[in-house]
Protein backbone atom coordinates (compact mmCIF):
# COMPACT_ATOMS: atom_id res chain seq x y z
CA UNK A 1 0.00 0.00 0.00
CA UNK A 2 2.75 2.89 0.86
CA UNK A 3 6.16 2.44 -0.88
CA UNK A 4 8.84 4.72 -0.03
CA UNK A 5 12.48 4.44 -1.83
CA UNK A 6 15.93 6.02 -0.99
CA UNK A 7 13.68 9.14 0.69
CA UNK A 8 15.72 12.35 1.10
CA UNK A 9 14.40 15.79 2.94
CA UNK A 10 16.86 18.59 3.93
CA UNK A 11 16.16 22.07 5.56
CA UNK A 12 19.22 24.03 3.77
CA UNK A 13 22.37 22.10 5.06
CA UNK A 14 20.81 20.14 7.89
CA UNK A 15 20.03 16.37 6.35
CA UNK A 16 16.60 15.12 8.13
CA UNK A 17 16.28 12.14 6.00
CA UNK A 18 18.69 9.80 4.37
CA UNK A 19 17.54 7.80 2.11
CA UNK A 20 14.94 5.62 3.77
CA UNK A 21 13.44 2.54 2.60
CA UNK A 22 10.28 1.53 4.21
CA UNK A 23 7.33 -1.06 2.56
CA UNK A 24 3.88 -0.66 4.24
CA UNK A 25 1.29 -3.63 3.51
CA UNK A 26 -2.28 -3.23 3.99
CA UNK A 27 -3.55 -4.07 7.29
CA UNK A 28 0.15 -3.68 8.40
CA UNK A 29 0.93 -1.92 11.59
CA UNK A 30 4.21 -0.19 11.40
CA UNK A 31 5.49 2.16 14.51
CA UNK A 32 8.30 4.37 13.80
CA UNK A 33 10.36 4.89 17.01
CA UNK A 34 13.40 7.06 18.43
CA UNK A 35 14.80 10.18 19.88
CA UNK A 36 13.41 13.37 19.39
CA UNK A 37 15.32 15.17 15.63
CA UNK A 38 15.45 11.31 13.99
CA UNK A 39 13.26 12.10 10.86
CA UNK A 40 10.38 9.99 12.67
CA UNK A 41 7.51 13.31 11.98
CA UNK A 42 9.14 14.08 8.62
CA UNK A 43 8.83 11.33 7.37
CA UNK A 44 4.93 11.00 8.06
CA UNK A 45 4.48 14.57 7.06
CA UNK A 46 6.26 13.53 3.47
CA UNK A 47 3.98 10.57 2.97
CA UNK A 48 1.23 12.61 3.45
CA UNK A 49 2.54 15.82 1.33
CA UNK A 50 2.49 18.31 3.85
CA UNK A 51 6.40 18.27 3.08
CA UNK A 52 7.97 18.05 0.05
CA UNK A 53 10.63 15.67 0.04
CA UNK A 54 13.91 16.73 -1.88
CA UNK A 55 14.72 12.81 -3.29
CA UNK A 56 14.02 9.30 -3.78
CA UNK A 57 10.26 8.19 -3.84
CA UNK A 58 7.21 7.45 -2.33
CA UNK A 59 4.04 5.77 -3.77
CA UNK A 60 0.77 5.26 -2.08
CA UNK A 61 -2.40 3.47 -3.65
CA UNK A 62 -0.88 3.02 -6.71
CA UNK A 63 0.06 7.13 -7.04
CA UNK A 64 3.35 8.74 -6.86
CA UNK A 65 2.92 11.40 -3.65
CA UNK A 66 4.43 15.12 -4.06
CA UNK A 67 3.59 18.15 -2.44
CA UNK A 68 1.69 20.07 -4.96
CA UNK A 69 0.93 17.16 -7.27
CA UNK A 70 -2.82 17.11 -8.55
CA UNK A 71 -3.17 13.51 -6.72
CA UNK A 72 -2.62 15.46 -3.19
CA UNK A 73 -6.24 15.94 -2.67
CA UNK A 74 -7.53 12.28 -3.69
CA UNK A 75 -4.54 10.82 -1.72
CA UNK A 76 -5.40 13.10 1.75
CA UNK A 77 -9.41 11.60 1.40
CA UNK A 78 -8.03 7.81 1.46
CA UNK A 79 -5.25 8.87 4.42
CA UNK A 80 -6.16 10.39 7.53
CA UNK A 81 -3.58 11.84 9.65
CA UNK A 82 -3.86 12.31 13.59
CA UNK A 83 -1.60 14.89 15.09
CA UNK A 84 -0.05 15.61 18.28
CA UNK A 85 -2.29 18.68 19.03
CA UNK A 86 -5.35 17.95 18.09
CA UNK A 87 -6.24 21.35 15.47
CA UNK A 88 -10.16 21.00 16.50
CA UNK A 89 -12.53 23.88 15.18
CA UNK A 90 -13.11 25.26 18.60
CA UNK A 91 -16.72 27.49 17.16
CA UNK A 92 -18.08 23.92 16.04
CA UNK A 93 -19.35 21.25 17.95
CA UNK A 94 -17.81 17.60 18.56
CA UNK A 95 -20.62 16.63 15.98
CA UNK A 96 -20.03 18.96 13.98
CA UNK A 97 -15.95 18.93 13.99
CA UNK A 98 -16.28 15.00 12.71
CA UNK A 99 -18.87 16.02 10.10
CA UNK A 100 -16.97 18.97 8.51
CA UNK A 101 -14.90 16.66 6.32
CA UNK A 102 -17.69 14.35 4.87
CA UNK A 103 -20.20 17.33 4.14
CA UNK A 104 -17.81 19.82 3.01
CA UNK A 105 -14.65 18.00 1.16
CA UNK A 106 -16.38 14.82 0.41
CA UNK A 107 -20.12 16.34 -0.87
CA UNK A 108 -21.77 14.07 2.00
CA UNK A 109 -25.53 14.48 2.73
CA UNK A 110 -25.52 16.61 6.26
CA UNK A 111 -28.03 13.94 7.42
CA UNK A 112 -25.67 11.24 6.40
CA UNK A 113 -22.47 12.51 8.10
CA UNK A 114 -24.65 13.53 10.75
CA UNK A 115 -25.55 9.62 10.95
CA UNK A 116 -22.32 8.58 10.48
CA UNK A 117 -20.33 10.66 12.32
CA UNK A 118 -22.55 9.83 15.63
CA UNK A 119 -22.12 5.99 15.06
CA UNK A 120 -18.40 7.45 15.07
CA UNK A 121 -18.56 9.25 18.59
CA UNK A 122 -19.81 6.28 19.94
CA UNK A 123 -16.80 4.36 18.75
CA UNK A 124 -14.59 6.60 20.39
CA UNK A 125 -16.50 6.57 23.50
CA UNK A 126 -17.65 10.00 23.31
CA UNK A 127 -21.78 9.72 22.03
CA UNK A 128 -22.77 11.83 25.25
CA UNK A 129 -20.13 14.76 24.17
CA UNK A 130 -21.33 15.18 20.95
CA UNK A 131 -22.92 18.97 21.46
CA UNK A 132 -20.02 20.33 23.62
CA UNK A 133 -17.35 22.33 21.77
CA UNK A 134 -13.55 21.47 22.13
CA UNK A 135 -13.01 23.77 25.37
CA UNK A 136 -15.09 21.60 27.26
CA UNK A 137 -13.30 18.59 26.87
CA UNK A 138 -10.07 17.10 28.13
CA UNK A 139 -7.05 16.41 26.08
CA UNK A 140 -7.62 12.63 25.50
CA UNK A 141 -11.35 13.73 24.65
CA UNK A 142 -10.13 16.07 21.92
CA UNK A 143 -8.00 13.56 20.62
CA UNK A 144 -10.66 10.75 20.48
CA UNK A 145 -12.27 13.35 18.68
CA UNK A 146 -9.49 13.97 16.47
CA UNK A 147 -9.51 10.41 15.68
CA UNK A 148 -13.22 10.00 15.00
CA UNK A 149 -12.83 13.36 12.54
CA UNK A 150 -9.90 11.36 10.50
CA UNK A 151 -12.20 8.21 10.63
CA UNK A 152 -15.26 10.07 8.93
CA UNK A 153 -13.35 10.33 5.61
CA UNK A 154 -13.58 6.51 5.61
CA UNK A 155 -9.53 6.21 4.77
CA UNK A 156 -7.58 3.06 3.50
CA UNK A 157 -4.51 3.91 5.65
CA UNK A 158 -3.83 6.08 9.08
CA UNK A 159 -0.75 8.01 10.22
CA UNK A 160 -0.46 9.04 13.91
CA UNK A 161 2.09 11.57 14.85
CA UNK A 162 3.21 11.12 18.15
CA UNK A 163 -0.96 11.27 19.18
CA UNK A 164 -0.80 11.19 22.87
CA UNK A 165 2.50 13.32 23.82
CA UNK A 166 0.51 16.19 24.21
CA UNK A 167 -1.78 14.41 26.97
CA UNK A 168 -1.42 14.04 30.57
CA UNK A 169 -0.27 10.16 31.50
CA UNK A 170 -3.98 9.46 32.98
CA UNK A 171 -5.71 10.57 29.66
CA UNK A 172 -3.16 7.91 27.55
CA UNK A 173 -4.63 4.79 27.64
CA UNK A 174 -8.19 5.85 26.29
CA UNK A 175 -6.66 7.09 23.11
CA UNK A 176 -4.38 4.38 22.78
CA UNK A 177 -7.82 1.88 23.20
CA UNK A 178 -9.10 3.69 20.01
CA UNK A 179 -6.32 3.07 18.14
CA UNK A 180 -5.84 -0.88 19.64
CA UNK A 181 -9.77 -1.41 18.17
CA UNK A 182 -8.46 -0.25 14.88
CA UNK A 183 -5.48 -1.86 14.26
CA UNK A 184 -8.10 -5.12 15.14
CA UNK A 185 -10.13 -4.03 12.90
CA UNK A 186 -7.35 -3.98 10.36
CA UNK A 187 -6.96 -0.75 9.47
CA UNK A 188 -3.36 0.13 7.63
CA UNK A 189 -1.26 2.41 10.48
CA UNK A 190 2.12 4.48 10.65
CA UNK A 191 2.13 5.29 14.27
CA UNK A 192 4.97 7.74 15.34
CA UNK A 193 4.83 6.98 19.37
CA UNK A 194 7.22 6.91 22.91
CA UNK A 195 4.80 4.29 24.16
CA UNK A 196 7.16 1.27 24.07
CA UNK A 197 4.37 -0.92 25.27
CA UNK A 198 1.51 0.10 23.04
CA UNK A 199 4.06 -0.59 20.24
CA UNK A 200 5.33 -4.50 21.71
CA UNK A 201 1.18 -5.36 21.69
CA UNK A 202 0.12 -3.83 18.52
CA UNK A 203 2.65 -3.63 16.01
CA UNK A 204 3.39 -5.63 13.52
CA UNK A 205 7.02 -4.33 12.88
CA UNK A 206 8.77 -1.83 14.76
CA UNK A 207 11.04 0.55 12.80
CA UNK A 208 13.67 2.41 15.04
CA UNK A 209 14.87 5.90 13.38
CA UNK A 210 18.26 7.87 14.04
CA UNK A 211 19.86 10.68 12.50
CA UNK A 212 17.73 10.37 9.80
CA UNK A 213 18.31 6.86 8.95
CA UNK A 214 16.24 3.83 9.72
CA UNK A 215 19.07 1.67 11.86
CA UNK A 216 16.71 -1.55 12.59
CA UNK A 217 13.11 -2.76 11.32
CA UNK A 218 11.69 -6.06 12.37
CA UNK A 219 9.21 -7.36 14.41
CA UNK A 220 7.85 -5.48 17.31
CA UNK A 221 8.98 -8.69 19.77
CA UNK A 222 12.51 -8.53 18.03
CA UNK A 223 13.30 -5.11 17.85
CA UNK A 224 12.14 -4.06 21.39
CA UNK A 225 12.69 -7.11 23.58
CA UNK A 226 15.90 -7.72 21.82
CA UNK A 227 17.58 -5.24 19.43
CA UNK A 228 20.85 -6.00 17.75
CA UNK A 229 22.02 -2.50 16.76
CA UNK A 230 23.81 -0.91 19.84
CA UNK A 231 21.87 2.79 18.61
CA UNK A 232 18.67 0.84 19.28
CA UNK A 233 20.25 -0.77 22.66
CA UNK A 234 21.16 2.67 24.10
CA UNK A 235 18.17 4.21 23.12
CA UNK A 236 15.78 1.16 24.82
CA UNK A 237 17.68 1.68 27.94
CA UNK A 238 16.97 5.48 28.06
CA UNK A 239 13.10 5.24 27.54
CA UNK A 240 12.47 1.82 29.23
CA UNK A 241 15.01 2.19 32.35
CA UNK A 242 15.58 5.98 32.83
CA UNK A 243 16.63 5.29 36.40
CA UNK A 244 19.56 4.07 34.96
CA UNK A 245 18.62 0.16 35.50
CA UNK A 246 19.92 -1.28 32.13
CA UNK A 247 19.11 -4.44 33.01
CA UNK A 248 17.32 -7.03 30.52
CA UNK A 249 15.12 -4.92 27.46
CA UNK A 250 13.16 -7.93 27.27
Amino acid sequence: MIEIRQLQKHYGSHRVLHGVDLDVAKGEVVCLIGPSGSGKSTLLRCINALEAYDGGHINVFGETVQRGSKTVHALRSRMGMVFQRFNLFPHRTVLENVMEGPVYVKGEPVQQAREEALVLLEKVGLSAKADAYPEQLSGGQQQRVAIARALAMKPEAMLFDEPTSALDPELVGDVLAVMRTLADEGMTMIVVTHEMGFAREVADRVCFLHGGYIVESGPAEQVLGNPQQPRTQDFLRRVLHPTGDTRSLS
